[in-house]
């Protein structure tokens, strides 16, 4: 048993009931049951809370908006999401002629794949990981791309004109704000020293949302535009081009597809809770719960959004990315690196009064600059607008 899976309470607890139970002669054995249960236990549990997610948003959704939401199957509508499930299981399987069969049948497969990879690295509580890689963070911003590159394959193999102007509204996000997004986990590696996870939420004194607020927004507002949530939802823009990737699929596969969606927002909410909320540190509950709540809090946080702000025009999206986030991003990591250098002791550490004081400046600091780019972002909008205007009054548009 490794070192690092030794540390893992689930995994430890089985390994020792199976050697109990074959013996020590047959611990390739013990190992296997133990790594096939723990890999279960995670896969299961983030279905079932992506399964319970579809319920909870449309519930949540129906209240902002004045309605009941899902309220027939079961108490309080709790079995509509397997009520879906049965219903899309028995839709007929539909695969247009000029399809490219493999890629469109894989692309579900792979957007799937990607989420449960991610999920691999995240701990759900203290001592309850897959793995502990000193590379975590960077293994999270290579996993995470595979989920547009099923985009991509989903909007390619359809043979479908909405479907291809979905994808490459897809690609068009996932360039503009995965940039930001790896600057804010800079940010944090900046912080923490390290790209595990696990020291990540170690270094965590204080919550780091507290000391990098910037870099909280920025991870926010930038994962939103990577999960295709409200207002970012141009890639399945279904008043301008139907369901965008998806028009061609039914059945399972477009549920595949939906429950992908789910799960990776439940994991988004998991990072976060790591990244900037101490992951399970502090609990005057029992870890995995307080993590629990935490990731709760935030997939709260994407509905209230998701049902409050319209979604944005492509070219709206595209100019906040490069005219407003990257730039932020840019302030974030060169404010935190000159932090760092200021304030670290001789073997690299931060203590705890250090952060606040890092804390208190990076508030100050982010109240003054976000106006400013703001201001920026308006007036350049406003130029780009009127000088459009120009052009077409001068064809005679």
């Amino acid at each position: 048993m490794g070192e690092s899976l030794a540390e893992n309470v689930v995994y430890r607890n089985v390994y020792e009931f199976a050697i109990g139970a074959f013996g020590s002669d047959l611990a390739w054995l013990a190992y296997a049951i133990a790594t096939f249960s723990l890999v279960f236990l995670f896969v299961n549990v983030l279905m079932l809370l992506a399964t319970f997610y579809t319920w909870a948003e449309r519930r949540l959704l129906g209240r902002f908006t004045n309605r009941l939401g899902p309220n027939r199957a079961g108490p309080f509508g709790l079995l509509q999401a397997l009520a879906d499930a049965v219903k899309l299981l028995t839709k007929e399987d539909i695969v247009p002629r000029n399809a490219d069969r493999w890629v469109f049948n894989i692309a579900p497969i792979v957007m799937l794949a990607s989420v449960l990879m991610a999920m691999g690295v995240v701990p759900l509580g203290k001592n309850t990981f897959l793995a502990d890689l000193n590379i975590g963070l960077l293994y999270l911003v290579a996993v995470s791309g595979l989920g547009s590159i099923a985009v991509l394959m989903a909007g390619y193999a359809s043979a479908n004109k909405f479907s291809t102007f979905g994808a490459m509204r897809a690609a068009a996000v996932l360039i503009s704000y995965e940039i930001p997004l790896v600057m804010s986990l800079l940010a944090i590696t900046i912080l923490s020293g390290s790209m595990s996870l696990i020291d990540v939420v170690e270094a965590q004194s204080i919550p780091f949302l507290l000391v990098t607020p910037m870099g909280a927004l920025i991870f926010l507002t930038a994962m939103s535009a990577e999960l295709n949530r409200s207002p970012f939802d141009i890639t399945e823009g279904e008043s301008e081009i139907v369901a965008g990737y998806l028009t061609e699929y039914s059945g399972m596969k477009f549920g595949t597809f939906m429950l992908a969606e789910f799960a990776a927002l439940i994991v988004s909410g998991a990072v976060f809770a790591v990244l900037f909320l101490q992951g399970w540190k502090w609990a005057f509950l029992p870890s995995h719960v307080w993590m629990l709540l935490k990731v709760g809090f935030f997939a709260l946080l994407a509905t209230w959004v998701r049902s409050t702000l319209p979604r944005l025009r492509p070219d709206q999206i595209l100019s906040f990315a490069w005219k407003f986030l990257f730039p932020l991003s840019l302030i974030n990591v060169l404010a935190l690196s000159v932090q760092r250098l200021v304030f670290a002791d001789d073997h690299g550490n931060l203590q705890q009064s250090d952060l606040w004081i890092m804390a208190l400046s990076n508030w100050i600091l982010t109240l003054f600059v976000i106006p400013i780019l703001i201001r920026l972002t308006n007036r350049s909008s406003k130029i780009s607008t009127e000088r459009t205007i120009e052009l077409q009054l001068g064809k005679g548009v």
